[in-house]
């Protein structure tokens, strides 16, 4: 066990797929997963393992944001030697394109966080190019849609400049925002370990819609479902 993991070695498997919300860990581990086992409840971080299509496959919370995400994801290098990690998240559209439940796949990264310019040598945080091609594949067989390009990782979720913050990322060209990504591609660059973020869009900045609590968990079902195939695809 680590800190802040309680599991055993060989608890936890190979492909991790990480998300936010503890709960939702929990809900998607004893909805999708057979055979599965709680290997952690330290601080209520849920994490379970469990097989998919015959395959081993973990599932775990690490909190909102860059510092808690960092946490979770050193244990998981260093105690655990976890090979692939996928993100299931939510982000915040700034593209009026997009819409409530499209996902996203964030093929790179950039970021407002001194931690993770600390990590990393670039500004440039890519995904695995392994788990970007399976991605697709997946999708295609799935018949599912996917919007593939930048996001941006931040540390601060409110500030005083939110009505304007967004304008130049926008014109850039970034899909969405969210508080995680940049951390699991500086972090899965630096210890050569195959990082990937799935997102689905809860709200979309710039349009102002939003997804309500009660539709929330239905709509990340679609990445949910992809993700698990992608990770039963892993080698």
């Amino acid at each position: 066990m680590s800190l802040h993991i309680g599991a055993k070695v060989g608890e936890i498997a190979s492909t991790v797929l990480i998300t936010g919300d503890p709960l939702r860990a929990k809900h998607f581990a004893e909805s999708h997963l057979s055979d599965f086992l709680c290997f952690n409840t330290v601080r209520a971080m849920y994490g379970y393992t469990g097989t998919y299509k015959g395959v081993q496959v973990s599932i775990m919370g690490t909190g909102i944001g860059i510092p808690s995400t960092a946490l979770y994801l050193h244990e998981l290098i260093h105690a655990y030697q976890v090979k692939n990690i996928i993100r299931i998240g939510t982000t915040g559209a700034i593209q009026r394109d997009l819409e409530l439940g499209d996902i996203v796949v964030a093929a790179k990264s950039q970021t407002d966080s001194n931690a993770v310019e600390y990590l990393s040598q670039t500004s440039e945080l890519v995904a695995s190019p392994k788990l970007l091609n399976q991605v697709q594949r997946a999708a295609n067989i799935m018949n599912t849609t996917l919007a593939i390009g930048d996001v941006f990782s931040t540390d601060l979720f409110y500030r005083d400049d939110d009505d304007t913050r967004w304008t130049i990322p926008t014109q850039q060209g970034f899909l969405s925002v969210d508080m995680e990504t940049a951390m699991l591609y500086a972090m899965g660059m630096k210890h050569a370990i195959d990082c990937l973020a799935i997102l689905t869009v809860s709200d979309n900045i710039i349009t102002g819609a939003v997804t309500s609590a009660h539709n929330r968990e239905r709509n990340t079902l679609p990445m949910l479902r992809l993700a698990l195939e992608l990770a039963a695809a892993v080698r």
